[in-house]
């Protein structure tokens, strides 16, 4: 018996079927990969290529410390390399705008501290908006500042600081990374409680602002403690005091400013990253959960503790709510005291 050939629509159907269906198992097969890919807005996973962290001030500041702190660890967790930039310039605004405008892809981040906050109040025009042109993606640390002398100011305690500024009101400077930086807020809010009327001479950032009073051209500096502790180890400054509510455990025999004759006195500086705004979530979520792990493992923790620097490793939630609460803070200090950097 013969058997009759095969119509042609059958053939067709039976082919366009096969392949459909081989199409099919394709696309199961490499859903996870496209899914990954599709939800960072790259044809490549995150990250494939070296992350680069801008730090708006220059080498030596407490922002830079913190940031060369982590970025090892930081790098080994992401499986890319993490470069530090220093940008530095109009205190912190130079490289924060550059940041702002980097593109949203997740390779450019900016370690920030007070001023990316303070800058909008006192600047009567700013090259970015520190809430619509970024993403906070987590909280770090907090670290307090120190109320350090160059050895050739004939003072030993801040009482003692507080009685030569008011016998000699206007002679005593203080050295400053710049205006709206921790250590113009700092030195600021020391004049506002204590009555007192030392001159804020600003720097390019805390790295110039610490050698200008190493080298005894500014008698007052406010480092931050990270960056205090070799220098008053090897008795380059006189620590008098901290800026914090309790004492930090890198300077233990340190009293705080408040319990040394300033009463009220509290000031601990923050420190966070950013990313520029339409970055995509979910690489804001992987970021959040590198920079997490790296500032929880042991050896980083411990070199924090050890340096008196508060681990915070906050959600991005928390990083958010921070940022308009300090938004709110700042808004109204400033505009009580009169600050303003022109």
């Amino acid at each position: 018996m013969v058997t009759p050939p095969k119509r042609f629509d059958e053939t067709i159907t039976r082919r366009s079927l096969t392949a459909v269906g081989t199409a099919m198992l394709l696309l199961v097969a490499t859903a996870p990969a496209w899914a990954q890919s599709a939800s960072t807005g790259s044809g490549q996973a995150y990250p494939a290529k070296p992350v680069r962290v801008i730090v708006p001030f220059p080498p030596g500041g407490s922002v830079d410390v913190i940031a060369r702190i982590i970025a090892p660890k930081f790098s080994e967790s992401l499986g890319q390399q993490v470069v530090i930039d220093n940008r530095s310039g109009a205190s912190g605004n130079i490289g924060s705008e550059l940041a702002a405008r980097a593109a949203p892809d997740g390779y450019t981040l900016l370690a920030n501290t007070l001023p990316f906050v303070t800058n909008s109040f006192l600047y009567s025009r700013m090259p970015y908006d520190a809430v619509k042109d970024f993403t906070p993606v987590s909280l770090l640390a907090s670290s307090p500042v120190a109320l350090a002398v160059h050895p050739s100011i004939p003072v030993r305690s801040v009482r003692e600081l507080v009685q030569l500024a008011k016998a000699k009101p206007g002679a005593l400077n203080y050295a400053s990374a710049g205006a709206g930086t921790n250590h113009h807020i700092a030195g600021e809010l020391l004049n506002f409680l204590a009555k007192t009327d030392i001159t804020a001479i600003h720097f390019k950032g805390g790295g110039p602002a610490a050698i200008a009073n190493l080298a005894g051209e500014v008698g007052i500096n406010w480092p931050n403690v990270v960056a205090a502790v070799p220098y008053v180890k090897a008795g380059r400054i006189h620590a008098l005091g901290v800026t914090s509510a309790r004492r930090s455990v890198a300077m233990p025999n340190v009293p705080t400013i408040a319990e040394a004759g300033v009463p009220g006195y509290d000031f601990t500086p923050w420190y966070l990253v950013l990313a520029p705004a339409g970055t995509p979530a979910a690489i804001v979520a992987q970021l959040n959960e590198h920079l997490v792990k790296t500032l929880r493992a042991p050896d980083i923790a411990d070199r924090m503790a050890r340096d008196g620097v508060d681990v915070v490793a906050s959600s991005q939630e928390q990083a958010v709510k921070h940022i308009q609460t300090e938004m709110d803070k700042w808004r109204r200090v400033t505009k009580e005291r009169g600050m303003r950097a022109e």
